[in-house]
This record gives C-alpha cells, sequence and structure tokens, in this order.
C-alpha cells in the first residue's frame, strides 16, 4: 500500500540521483503586471526535457542488480520512458516501453534515440497497464509511472529545492497526470513547511482529481485528445486517490487556451519551451487561481511537437 514520502526517503533520493539528474532552477516570471509574484521551476531543462528522471532514476538505482539484468519497462505516453530509457543507457540494461496509440510523435522519436524498443496498445488497453501494474509477458523490472514509492521519492527531490531556492513560497502548483509528482512533492513540503499550499493543476480536456474530489471517490471522466498529452487520465488510479485527498490543497482547472497562453508567454518572456502539461500550473498562477502570494509551478516537462509548437506561437490552437 503507498503511503506518503518521508522526508529521509526523499533527502537519500536526492543524493542517489546527484549525478542523473539536475537541479534545476527556479526563477522568478518576467511579468510586470502580474498580480502574484509567479516563479517557474524547470524541470524542462532535465537531460530528457522531463522531471521523471528523477522518479526512474531513483527507482532504478534500488532496484536488485540481478533482477534489472533481465532489462526494465514502463508504460508511458513519453516523458517516463525518456526517464527509463536515459538510466537503463546508464545502467547499461535493455528496455522497452508501452505507450498508447495516441503517444506524440516528438515523444516516441525520442524513445527510438535512447533505443528503447516500443509496445503499441489502444488508449484503454495501455490504462489498463497502469492499472494492472504490467504486461503479460515482459519480463524484466517495471517501473510504474506514477504508483511507485520510490518513484514518487525521486519526484519529492522537486519539493526540496524549490524549499530551499524559496523558503517563504506561500503556493507550489504542480501539474496533475497521475498524481506521483504532485503527491511526492506534496509529502517533502508538508514534512518541512506544512503551511505551504500545494495545489494540482488540470486541463478542461480531462480532469479526473477534479472529478474525484467532486465525487468523493475516482471515478471515470471524458478524455478529449489535445496537444495537452503528458496530464489528465480516465480516473485517478485507486491506490493514488487516498495520498492525492490527504496531500494535496485541491486542484485548478484551466483552459486549452490559457495553457496555450502560458506556453507562448514562457518563451517571449522567459526563452522557455513547455510542453502543454508543463504550462498548466503556470496557466493556473496567471488565471489568479492559485492566490496571491509567492507561487511556484513546476514546468514539469518541454517535449512538445515542433509543429504544435509552432501553431500556437502562431497564435492558433493545434
Amino acid at each position: 500500500m503507498l503511503r506518503p514520502v518521508r522526508l529521509e526517503e526523499a533527502h537519500a533520493a536526492a543524493a542517489r540521483i546527484r549525478d542523473h539528474a539536475l537541479r534545476t532552477p527556479l526563477l522568478r516570471l518576467a511579468l510586470d503586471d502580474a498580480a502574484a509574484g509567479i516563479w517557474v521551476k524547470l524541470e524542462n531543462l532535465q537531460p530528457i526535457g522531463s522531471f521523471k528522471i528523477r522518479g526512474a532514476g531513483n527507482a532504478m538505482l534500488q532496484a536488485e542488480p540481478a533482477r534489472l539484468e533481465q532489462g526494465v519497462y514502463t508504460a508511458s505516453a513519453g516523458n517516463m520512458a525518456q526517464g527509463v530509457g536515459w538510466m537503463a543507457r546508464a545502467l547499461g540494461v535493455p528496455w522497452r516501453v508501452i505507450v498508447p496509440d495516441r503517444a506524440p510523435q516528438t515523444k516516441l522519436d525520442a524513445i527510438r534515440r535512447l533505443g528503447g524498443e516500443t509496445i503499441v496498445l489502444p488508449f484503454e488497453d495501455w490504462w489498463r497497464v497502469l492499472e494492472t501494474h504490467g504486461y503479460p509477458g515482459l519480463d524484466g523490472v517495471f517501473i510504474h509511472p506514477v504508483s511507485d514509492q520510490a518513484v514518487m521519492a525521486g519526484n519529492a527531490t522537486i519539493g526540496l529545492e524549490i524549499l530551499q531556492d524559496l523558503p517563504d513560497v506561500d503556493t507550489i502548483v504542480v501539474p496533475y497526470g497521475g498524481g506521483g509528482l504532485s503527491c511526492g512533492i506534496a509529502a517533502a513540503v508538508r514534512a518541512l513547511k506544512p503551511d505551504v499550499t500545494v495545489l494540482a493543476a488540470e486541463s478542461e480536456s480531462a480532469a479526473p482529481l477534479r472529478a474525484a474530489l467532486d465525487a468523493r471517490q475516482p471515478v471515470m471522466v471524458p478524455h478529449t485528445p489535445s496537444f495537452v498529452d503528458g496530464i489528465g487520465g480516465r480516473s485517478v488510479l485507486a491506490e493514488m486517490w487516498p495520498l492525492a485527498r490527504q496531500l494535496l490543497h485541491g486542484t485548478r482547472v484551466v483552459g486549452l487556451d490559457q495553457i496555450a497562453a502560458a506556453i507562448r508567454l514562457l518563451v517571449e518572456r522567459q526563452h522557455v519551451v513547455a510542453e502543454g502539461a508543463g504550462a498548466a500550473a503556470v496557466a493556473v498562477a496567471l488565471a489568479g487561481m492559485a492566490g496571491n502570494g509567492r507561487v511556484a509551478c513546476v514546468v514539469s516537462g518541454g517535449n512538445i511537437d515542433a509543429a504544435k509548437l509552432a501553431t500556437i506561437l502562431s497564435g492558433a490552437m493545434p
């Protein structure tokens, strides 16, 4: 059964992944007219363009060597696959990734560059792998992208770094995909500064946490394919629901137009490329939905198709 990450686990993870993951900067967003002071935690600057290297690294570096030699695999739309692939290449072990049939091409290309083998499944079947924690017929270590204690501990290191760089932060906004990132960060933050608010950010294209909070239990939600591909599942995973309910101070849902506007602003003002999921937290803060204090937004990744980015920068919607 999953539990909140302990502070000592987060610190141990930070030491464990130090040679593999960057300590990314926390920069104030260049806005003259912002009601709130907004900072951005730039996880898009990681070697794979995403925070996932932290959780994948911590999990794989703790795996039994004999099992690890048999290979590793994960289920991912792209970013966790790259985290597992980067670490597999560093450790010299084979790896595979189960991807949904709607995974963006830029992330599939990155998997191939890292030498990974892909297994493509319809979205519903891919989601079932996340629910069942494995895929029949595949050997080796399965690295769950969300519901894994070591993965969440790796993610928690982001919370440690935010508090070190901005000790007087009032609110931290984190994109909500499966909950491993937001719950990992929230556990570390609560242990050190329980008065800091940690909010999830979701897209209107699929907001399972909002639906679960309204229904007081995980429920299935409609999922509309969009350029925001890194967050928004069919529902809150059952094993993550107790953690999300306990650790997070709620969720904020933003529109696709708001996320696109945040992507444009990050490029124009900060010279930073964010994918849709990575810009969702910034969109929440820009909309004034995170309060008027010091707000830190986790830009979780920057792996967006060039054509979609060009469309967004032109002022259109991909």
